[in-house]
C-alpha cells in the first residue's frame, strides 16, 4: 500500500469510530430525555404512554389527599384548562401547597393516573416554569379572549423532593 492509501484507510477508519461514539452516546441518552407537558397536552394524548415526562402546573385547590401510611399523596395538577390526578410516595416539599405551582416527574399509567417518581417545588411568589405559565396564559386566552398572566421577573429555583 501506498501511503496516501494507508492514510485513506486511517481516516476513514477514525470517522467509524467517531461514528459509532455517536450513535452509542445518543441512544443512551434516548431513555433520558424527560419532556414537558401541560395537563391538557396530556389529555389530548401528545404525551408519551409509557415513557417518563414531566407534568405542570398548579395544585389544584381542595385536591390533596393523604393515604394513612403518611407517604402516599393524591392530588391533581391543574392548568386552568384541564386537570391530571396524580399519585406520589414519597416526602413533598416544604413548599408544596393547593394553589401553588408544581412540577411532577414520572408516567402516564393505563388507569389515565400519573404515577410521579418526584415532585418538585417553586420557591419563591414569582417564579413559574416557562411551560407552565405558557400554559396557563393560553388557558387563560381561550377561556376569556384575554392572557390574565404576567411573565415571571425572578430566576427559576425548585426544590426537588427527597
Amino acid at each position: 500500500m501506498k501511503p496516501r492509501q494507508k492514510r485513506l484507510m486511517f481516516i476513514i477508519a477514525g470517522l467509524a469510530l467517531v461514528a459509532a461514539a455517536v450513535g452509542l452516546v445518543l441512544f443512551a441518552l434516548k431513555d433520558n430525555v424527560s419532556l414537558y407537558f401541560t395537563p391538557t397536552q396530556v389529555y389530548h394524548k401528545e404525551a408519551p404512554q409509557g415513557r417518563s415526562f414531566r407534568i405542570g402546573g398548579l395544585v389544584e385547590e381542595g385536591s390533596v389527599k393523604r393515604q394513612g401510611d403518611g407517604l402516599t399523596v393524591y392530588f391533581n395538577i391543574t392548568d386552568t384548562a384541564k386537570s391530571m390526578p396524580v399519585v406520589y410516595k414519597g416526602i413533598l416539599p416544604d413548599l408544596f401547597k393547593e394553589g401553588k405551582g408544581v412540577v411532577a416527574q414520572g408516567k402516564l399509567q393505563d388507569d389515565n393516573v400519573f404515577h410521579a417518581e418526584e415532585v418538585l417545588a417553586k420557591h419563591d411568589e414569582n417564579y413559574m416554569p416557562p411551560e407552565a405559565m405558557h400554559a396557563l396564559e393560553e388557558a387563560a386566552k381561550s377561556q376569556s379572549g384575554v392572557s390574565a398572566v404576567s411573565s415571571p421577573a425572578a430566576a427559576p429555583t425548585l426544590t426537588p423532593a427527597k
